[in-house]
């Protein structure tokens, strides 16, 4: 059973820090490019960061350029979302998704095949 869990999520002032996590199950997530999404109250979905596995090569939203690291350990299945000096912007609904292509996968989301359940991260001003 192929499945993304998402966690790491929480309340943090602004300015502060978070790591979130996806770890694969089903699957080695080192064959999967991974990507990370959020989805603010009453706004679409929108792309955050994400990595592929062909290269390692990473992208970050122009929103989180600076302060958002998306990086991936393949002994542990899982991929991280280091976040810092967080805006409450930045709060939303964090899911994971994985894509088999392998190569940068973008953020358009019809490319990936499997998502995660999501995590709340709230930064409130």
């Amino acid at each position: 059973d192929v499945q993304l869990q998402a966690s790491g999520g929480g309340l943090v002032q602004a300015g502060g820090s978070l790591r979130l996590s996806c770890k694969a199950s089903g699957f080695a997530s080192d064959a999967y490019s991974i990507g990370w999404f959020r989805q603010a109250p009453g706004k679409e979905r929108k792309g955050v960061s994400c990595i592929s596995t062909v290269d390692g090569a990473t992208y970050h939203d122009a929103s989180v350029r600076g302060r958002f690291t998306i990086s991936r350990d393949n002994a542990k299945n899982t991929v991280y979302l280091q976040m810092i000096k967080l805006k409450p912007e930045d709060t939303a609904v964090y899911y994971c998704a994985a894509d088999r292509d392998g190569t940068l996968p973008g953020f358009i989301s019809d490319r990936y095949e499997y998502w995660g359940q999501g995590t709340l991260v709230t930064a409130p001003a």
